[in-house]
């Protein structure tokens, strides 16, 4: 076990937005070793069917486990939503997806319990997040809202402009007029839209972050397999693509706020 704690972290996204999840294990466990996929190739999943975006993640957690990973997150939310448990039968490695954590972050702040769900077509349309927290509480009344322009935003920086602020301010207004007081990022993307997302919401929303909760008890499980890395060196980090490896490490610096480097490219289909 004392061989298998010194393994990395895997992480798998659909692109880039899962390296918010890497920021985050930076930030909470600076020891830890990382391996990333962004699947740029195939990017995005959130207008695919489940068959494709299973078939995918199977591909991504062969090539993580090629790596000799000692744990996977699934960074994507589409992926979380509508793949996670399949292939969580069909690997023997222990697995956390982003859904369930930012259920329990948005549940665990809520007072009036009216949360509201922002995230891409697939993942609102599996209502995924709708029914992790009605597990933890059913008396939540969850309002989700597919919001797949702001991905865009994110993605070529577009966070503090006049017209992603209509456009982001457009987006939320049903849930302002719903009253919700927390309100899930259900987008590894979103996280770069905190600022903007929450001078339109005010400062009566809580905002939950579905990648620092995923750390959070990414963390707790670890510990608790006894996987904990046991050094006091920093971390190792290894970035992989399916396509673009140089934009992938343009765009990521802005995720990471650090160089993103080196970035390697896969031919994922052959996992």
């Amino acid at each position: 076990m004392r061989d298998i704690a010194k393994r990395p972290i895997g992480i798998f996204d659909s692109g880039i937005g899962g390296l918010t999840v890497v920021a985050e294990i930076i930030k909470r466990l600076p020891n830890e070793d990382i391996v990333y996929f962004g699947d740029t190739g195939r990017y995005p999943y959130g207008g695919r069917s489940p068959e494709v975006i299973k078939r995918f993640s199977r591909q991504n957690v062969r090539f993580l486990l090629m790596k000799k990973v000692k744990y996977i997150i699934v960074a994507c939310n589409t992926a979380s939503s509508l793949a996670l448990n399949s292939i969580k039968r069909n690997f023997d490695i222990p697995m956390i997806g982003v859904i369930k954590p930012g259920a329990y972050g948005a549940v665990s702040n809520t007072k009036n319990k009216k949360i509201g769900v922002i995230g891409t077509v697939g993942t609102v349309s599996s209502s995924s997040y709708t029914k992790a927290i009605a597990e933890l509480d059913k008396n939540v009344e969850v309002t989700a809202i597919a919001t797949p322009l702001l991905v865009a935003l994110a993605e070529e920086g577009y966070v503090d402009k006049p017209a992603s602020m209509l456009i982001i301010k457009d987006y939320l207004s049903p849930l302002r007029k719903r009253g919700i007081d927390t309100l899930v990022l259900g987008c590894t993307h979103f996280p770069l839209l905190r600022k903007a997302i929450g001078s339109i919401m005010g400062k009566d929303v809580m905002l939950i972050d579905s990648a620092e909760w995923t750390v959070k008890m990414l963390k707790e499980d670890l510990l608790k397999r006894n996987l904990l890395k046991n050094s006091s060196s920093p971390g190792k980090y290894r970035y992989f693509v399916s396509d673009t490896p140089d934009k992938f490490a343009k765009v990521g610096s802005r995720f990471l706020g650090a160089t993103v480097s080196p970035v390697k490219k896969v031919n994922i289909e052959k996992y």
